[in-house]
């Protein structure tokens, strides 16, 4: 009995291990990421650079991130996913302790590529890191919570260095904040569980072995391509809804209020839809979020902007809560040695959709109008629903095989 409940407490010892790095990592990373959205006056104003110049400073470190994504998880299966997490996590935050000292916009791109190659390890590796410690229908609300943990780091990362620049130069408060991440990887390497994928298992065990069947082999590509769907028409329906905002007369504050309203909707969705996702299942909650997206999207249209605010909070839960139970369904659908490089691929494919979603939009909206470009925005987001139910059996086998 004794014996027991030592096993038990030392589980749940490392699961909190496995939480607060995970946690951590995925709101320092993202903080990091959505940092450069504050620097970017900055640096126009420093280096006397155009927009496009900015808008590449931005594409150095996204772009970077996504592509060295899958990459990361192959190395990581070699040397290992603590060892890699760490110095990803060390480069991120010394790309930035670079860009303080950068003194010219050559210097600075390095810096943001450095930095964007240490954030690439954190989506594939905290993501598998989670699913290892919450095993089963508990990883989807757990992978829901570390999706949170993310949006956390985008609001305080931001917000910590507005107030430090009240004190101290940019450059200084930069540094300083990129020597967190630097302290943060030693943490990390420290705390971080240690864990040994079973190649050897069998497949009864295997969370998302779905015994060599074909719909188990379509399982995971069906499930990405609804991510990269959804990625897609989110970042559409963001890039849109400004503009929607001020034929009705929003003012600039107004709209970023409308913005910060849909952010913290999503916010909250992707805990809500992670925890309804684990007690009805994906393709149950992607109906739900997918449906009052595509049908919140719709009624915007027509509403007034008193009624769009109210509705946008809502909004804003469908349209990220939908993000928590995909990534949520990845262990189902892959086995446990190769989750490293599915969650790869898996944000890869969704961060860069919704990259190249706003420009191929924004042609149909120079086209066609805003307003009509909406209801095509909304008519893909429901394309997606045909294809959960073609995912279904996958799921169903992988759940029964787990």
């Amino acid at each position: 009995m004794t014996a027991a409940a030592d096993t038990a407490m030392a589980a749940k010892t490392e699961e909190r291990r496995a939480a607060g790095v995970a946690f951590g990592a995925h709101a320092l990373h993202d903080g990091y990421t959505d940092l450069i959205y504050v620097m970017l006056p900055i640096w126009q104003s420093e280096f006397g650079l155009g927009f496009a110049a900015l808008g590449l400073m931005k594409t150095v470190f996204s772009g970077t991130l996504a592509a060295f994504q899958i990459p990361s998880g192959f190395i990581a299966e070699r040397f290992g996913a603590p060892l890699v997490l760490a110095l990803g996590t060390a480069l991120a935050g010394f790309g930035y302790c670079l860009a303080g000292m950068s003194n010219g916009v050559i210097e600075l791109v390095a810096a943001l590529f450095v930095s964007g190659l240490g954030a690439s390890t954190q989506h594939p590796l905290a993501s598998t890191l989670m699913a290892h410690a919450f095993s089963g229908a508990r990883s989807r609300a757990a992978l829901g919570t570390y999706n949170f943990a993310g949006d956390i780091g985008k609001m305080s990362v931001p917000a910590l260095a507005s107030l430090m620049f009240v004190v101290l130069p940019w450059r200084e408060a930069v540094a300083l904040l990129g020597g967190v991440g630097v302290l943060a990887a030693i943490v990390i390497f420290i705390v971080m569980p240690r864990y040994r994928d079973d190649h050897t298992a069998a497949p009864k065990k295997e969370s998302g072995a779905t015994g060599g069947s074909r719909i188990g082999a379509y399982g995971f590509p069906l499930l990405l391509s609804i991510g990269v769907l959804d990625s897609a028409t989110r970042m559409a329906f963001l890039t849109f809804l400004p503009f929607v905002l001020t034929a009705k007369g929003a003012s600039l504050p107004t709209v970023g209020l409308a913005l910060t309203l849909v952010f913290a909707g999503g916010a909250a969705g992707k805990l809500v839809c992670a925890w309804i996702g684990a007690r009805v299942g994906t393709v149950a909650t992607v109906w739900l979020t997918e449906t009052v997206t595509a049908v919140g999207i719709i009624a915007l249209l027509p509403l007034s902007l008193e009624g769009s605010l109210v509705l946008l909070p809502i909004v804003g839960i469908a349209l990220n809560g939908t993000s928590s139970v995909l990534y949520g369904s990845v262990p189902d659908l892959v086995k446990p040695a190769k989750r490293q490089r599915a969650f790869g691929i898996f944000y890869t494919g969704t961060i860069g959709a919704g990259a190249v979603s706003p420009a191929i939009y924004g042609l149909l909206g120079d086209a066609v109008g805003v307003p009509t470009a909406l209801m095509v925005v909304a008519a893909v987001v429901l394309v997606t629903l045909p294809i959960t139910l073609v995912l279904r059996p996958a799921l169903v086998g992988a759940n029964a095989a787990s």
